[in-house]
């Protein structure tokens, strides 16, 4: 493999290409000029081989993934995405062939979103593959959107589908035949490709402030991430079963098998916004949907209290015995 400068010039320089403050990533810094009136939002996750990708996930993807659920964070916040920064530590398993195709999945995605690479950093690692990437947005100064923001009363909603990544996890373990009966290899096909690349809602997000009191982004599971804008915002919430969307196919799958829901409303990597609006706002947020394009449900309401309920058809408690995915 090329010395690090070289595999820097060769695959990810090129990337930097549109934003003057970037200097081909001939700097050790970039420089970002933020508009006035605006503030600066930046986010920071990282994936580790193994626990969030699998070692033989194509590298395109991952690198794709990587940025989306970043993206997705700024989307949370209502800020229009600029850039990124980027570490690599490598593991010696990947070569320039996996590179090149790793570097291909982000440029792919800076056309889809207009954001480009600024920076970051390159190393080995004995451990497994690791990283990170930072993502900067913008969004006018005082309109960002926080998860604690919520009032009684609002309505709480959902945009996409739910659950077809934590079940497409199953079929990528080779567990479909248990987890996931009756489903077809087209449907099957379908579930994976949602959990190796999300699609969040990032042109919705700067569409939302003053609409949504409050927004985050579902990553680690609808009832966990819902408990943290109620326990942000002091209060509980209600969520009803029948208002999930969720694909025919997945409806039907929870329907024949019932504990599928836990994974469907706990599971995570669905990377959709959901955020709380007044009901005074229901016509604006159909509107919004219809404008934009995004389907967006209506699912529950915020309540008083601090209890963060899911509720079936009769109004009755549905057990959740994890609300969410967490690393500790």
């Amino acid at each position: 493999m090329e010395a690090e400068f070289d595999l820097i010039a060769r695959y990810f320089a090129p990337l930097a290409v549109g934003e003057r403050g970037a200097y081909a990533l001939l700097n050790d810094a970039a420089i970002l000029d933020v508009p006035a009136e605006h503030s600066l939002v930046t986010t920071l996750d990282s994936m580790v081989e193994g626990v969030h990708f699998l070692p033989d996930d194509p590298p395109d993807l991952i690198a794709r993934k990587l940025l989306r659920v970043n993206l997705s964070d700024l989307a949370a916040m209502a800020a229009r995405p600029r850039g990124y920064l980027l570490s690599l530590a490598l593991s010696g398993d990947q070569d320039e062939t996996w590179l090149e195709a790793f570097a291909t999945g982000f440029g792919r995605d800076q056309d889809i979103y207009d954001v480009v690479l600024l920076g970051g950093d390159t190393l080995r690692t004995p451990g497994p593959l690791t990283l990170t990437l930072t993502a900067l947005g913008e969004v006018p100064r005082g309109q960002a959107l926080q998860r604690g923001t919520a009032r009684a009363g609002e309505d709480i909603y959902l945009t996409g589908r739910l659950g077809e990544a934590a079940l497409g996890l199953f079929v990528r373990l080779g567990q479909a035949a248990e987890k996931l009966p009756d489903l077809t290899a087209g449907q099957l096909d379908r579930l994976e490709a949602a959990y190796r690349l999300p699609d969040p809602p990032v042109q919705l997000g700067p569409l939302l402030p003053g609409l949504a009191t409050a927004c985050l982004d579902v990553s680690d599971g609808l009832m966990g991430d819902l408990g943290h804008i109620a326990n942000g915002s002091g209060l509980g919430a209600e969520v009803e079963v029948t208002r999930l969307p969720l694909a025919p196919e997945v409806r039907r799958l929870v329907e024949a098998v019932p504990e599928r829901l836990q994974d469907v409303v706990s599971g995570g990597d669905d990377y959709q916004l959901l955020f709380t609006a007044p009901q005074e706002k229901r016509d604006a947020v159909e509107r919004l949907s219809g404008d934009s394009g995004v389907a967006i449900s209506r699912i529950g309401r915020m309540t008083q209290g601090d209890s963060v309920r899911l509720l079936d058809v009769q109004g009755r408690d549905v057990a959740v015995a994890q609300a969410g995915w967490t690393h500790f």
